[in-house]
This record gives C-alpha cells, structure tokens and sequence, in this order.
C-alpha cells in the first residue's frame, strides 16, 4: 500500500509552490500552512513534507516556527527539510516537533556526516533526498547541480544502511506532466529493499497507482492539490487502506 504524503513549502510563514525548484516562478497561496495541513488531517492523512524553501536557499532552517505550529495544533507526523546541515539544525527539527527529517544537500557535501546522522538518529527518522535533473544530483534547494550521478550517490548510502529515499525528476516538478516512471523503476530494480518516495509531476489518483503498481513506497504530492487537479476525496481509496 503505497503511503500518501502531501508537502507543503513555506517562505516567510507563507504557503508557496515553485515550478521546477525556480524562486522565480513562486505563487503564493491564500491558506496558511497550518490551515493547509488541518485540510490534509481532516481528509484522514496522518503525515505531511513541510519544505523550508528559505532555509534550503541559505543553507540554515529558518521555518522552526511553522513547523512548531503545526506540530502542535495538529496531530500529524511532520517530515522536514530545508537547510539542515548540521546536527544542531537536526537536534533542533525534532525539539521542535518532527517526527523525521529529509536532507539532501549535505549528502553531497558532507556524505560521512550524513551517514553517521543514519546510525545516530536511526534509519526510520532519516530521509535522504536525491533529486536530480538528467541524472545528476541538484541541491541547495535545487538551485545548485552537480556532476554527481543520481544512482551512484543512492548506491553509496545504501550501502550505509539508508532505508529511505526521496526522488524528484526535477524536470517534472511543478509542471502536472506526470511521474517519471521509467526514473523509479531503474531504482528500484537497483534497489529492490529501499523504501522509495517518488515527488514531481503528480496529477492525479491514475498517476498515483501507477507508482504503487510498480512498487514505489510512497508518494509526495503539492502542486495538483493546490491546482485543484487532485482533490482530497479523491484519495480516499487509498487512505481508507491504511492499516
């Protein structure tokens, strides 16, 4: 049963939403996080991805307060990303009330100490984001590329007890195309044990099965909801599964 998982960026206490990672082509939305993440525990969703766009871009979380309000007027399982590269910043997450992490960047630039934040936290607080734009890794809030290949940085951290991952085709992002797929099948036929969360160009509940058909973990969703493509009774199939 895949896991349904709805995301939620925030610049300035803001709801916003980027188009392929492009702090040029932002939109903000009228609804404050908060008001967004009661709609998603309400529909019976019990976990969301809040994304610190601004503490992506400057390498330091800055949205501690945000995620501290949703952690407390909701009974949901904050994952949070944004700017975490050190472990104060992730000391600092969990004090303030998520339940796990997704961090990206410093995987790149520090691997040793994202592998000890694996053994040091445990494997079930600790996702490791790898999204990538033809194959090779982007970070700093994907304003950055690299020339590191995607499947080879999964492999590393696989090899370092990793159990989760979060991919986005960055190609896809925003742009209501659909998933890439082919993308997530050449992973999990690499990594048939990883526990795979598949992000970018979600349009409905089709696209949604279609991951779950070909084994992906879970599923990241954000601009088709805010879009009003994907309607929350429209998961209801999958949510009312959940054991």
């Amino acid at each position: 049963m895949i896991k349904i998982i709805p995301s939620i960026s925030v610049i300035k206490g803001k709801t916003i939403r980027l188009q392929q990672g492009n702090f040029d082509k932002k939109r903000e939305y009228e609804a404050s996080p908060l008001d967004v993440a009661k709609q998603f525990e309400d529909a019976g969703l019990d976990t969301i991805h809040l994304v610190d766009l601004e503490g992506a871009q400057k390498g330091t979380p800055v949205n501690y307060d945000t995620l501290e309000l949703i952690a407390s007027y909701t009974d949901l399982k904050v994952n949070f990303s944004g700017g975490l590269h050190t472990d104060g910043d992730v000391t600092k997450a969990f004090e303030y009330g998520a339940v796990s992490i997704t961090a990206a960047t410093i995987a790149v630039l520090r691997p040793d100490l994202f592998a000890q934040w694996i053994i040091s936290y445990g494997r079930e607080k600790i996702i490791m984001g790898a999204d990538a734009l033809k194959g090779k890794i982007a970070i700093r809030g994907w304003q950055t590329s690299t020339k590191t290949d995607l499947i080879e940085h999964i492999d590393y951290f696989y090899r370092h007890s990793l159990k989760y991952v979060k991919t986005t085709d960055i190609a896809k992002d925003g742009i209501l195309e659909g998933p890439s797929i082919h993308l997530y099948e050449k992973i999990l036929e690499q990594f048939p044990d990883l526990k795979l969360f598949a992000s970018g160009g979600v349009r409905s509940v089709d696209d949604i099965q279609k991951l779950e058909d070909i084994g992906v973990y879970g599923v990241f969703f954000g601009k088709a909801f805010y879009e009003d493509r994907l309607k929350l009774k429209d998961l209801e199939k999958f949510i009312s599964r959940k054991v």
